[in-house]
């Protein structure tokens, strides 16, 4: 589904910000990505969306390389409040991209009502993102994706601003999408938690020029729940070994030694 091979990125001078991505994901996974901060999980993400252009590296969706925005992905930004339009109804915030595919307005209206109710809002149609809480209006982000039905979902941090409750609430609605909508999706997080839970992989980014350092699969019951599935002893297991992982401390059966840099040596800004 996508292919990544050789993926290389630099801003400028001695900046190297991915040193060599190699990545398979095949359709319909939900691939957690982690890694420490700064080591170039964004970037990552932006140059799969076609918003940067690499510096070296092939990428390929559905077989066709990546250059420019593909018509068959959607991004769900961390900060929902810059990606929704306050001057627009949550309608119709959520049918603006429908345009792109070339639709009616009473087939974008209809199209928009069916995702918002797939994420718990079928009432809040004729509202306005600023009358949301920020659970909701991150839920209008995630209705405004999965109206245009990608092939390719992409998450940055989705659930980064909100309260605990309401991100846990977030995790289970993106584990109903994926499981209804058979969906790809690639999420970026910095929670090791939330990375074992929604993935049916986790794979786990080595400090700036990033390469792949590990890619464990979860191998979780595809029913979750934030009680039981949490204290399973494969759960705990899978996040001490993320946990190391990420932190430098340990590494996983063939994968690359991680580069275990002092705190000071990583960059905070992706």
């Amino acid at each position: 589904m996508l292919q990544i091979t050789g993926l290389t990125h630099s801003y400028g001078g001695d900046h190297g910000v991915l040193g060599g991505i190699d990545l398979t994901v095949p359709d319909g996974r939900l691939v957690s990505i982690v890694g420490p901060s700064g080591c170039g999980k964004s970037t990552l993400l932006r140059c799969i969306a076609g918003l940067i252009r690499p510096t070296g590296g092939t990428l390929t969706l559905d077989g066709s390389p990546i250059d420019g925005v593909p018509d068959d992905l959607a991004v769900v930004f961390q900060d929902y409040s810059r990606s929704l339009f306050p001057w627009l109804t949550v309608r119709d915030n959520v049918a603006l991209p429908l345009r792109r595919r070339g639709m009616s307005r009473p087939e974008r209206r209809a199209a928009a009502q069916e995702a918002l109710e797939s994420v718990g809002l079928p009432d809040a149609g004729r509202r306005y993102p600023w009358q949301l809480s920020g659970g909701m209006q991150q839920r209008v982000s995630i209705a405004r994706a999965l109206a245009y039905r990608p092939s390719l979902m992409l998450m940055d941090e989705p659930f980064g601003s909100v309260d605990a409750q309401t991100r846990e609430d977030l995790e289970d609605l993106l584990l109903q999408v994926h499981r209804t909508q058979k969906m790809t999706i690639l999420l970026v997080t910095h929670d090791i938690d939330e990375s074992v839970y929604v993935g049916d992989r986790v794979v786990v980014l080595n400090r700036s020029p990033a390469r792949v350092h590990a890619d464990l699969d979860v191998d979780l019951p595809a029913s979750r729940d934030q009680i039981e599935t949490r204290g399973l002893p494969e759960f705990v297991r899978l996040r001490a070994e993320v946990g190391r992982l990420v932190r430098g401390g340990g590494r996983s059966p063939g994968a690359e030694p991680a580069d275990t840099g002092t705190a000071s040596d990583i960059v905070t800004d992706e």
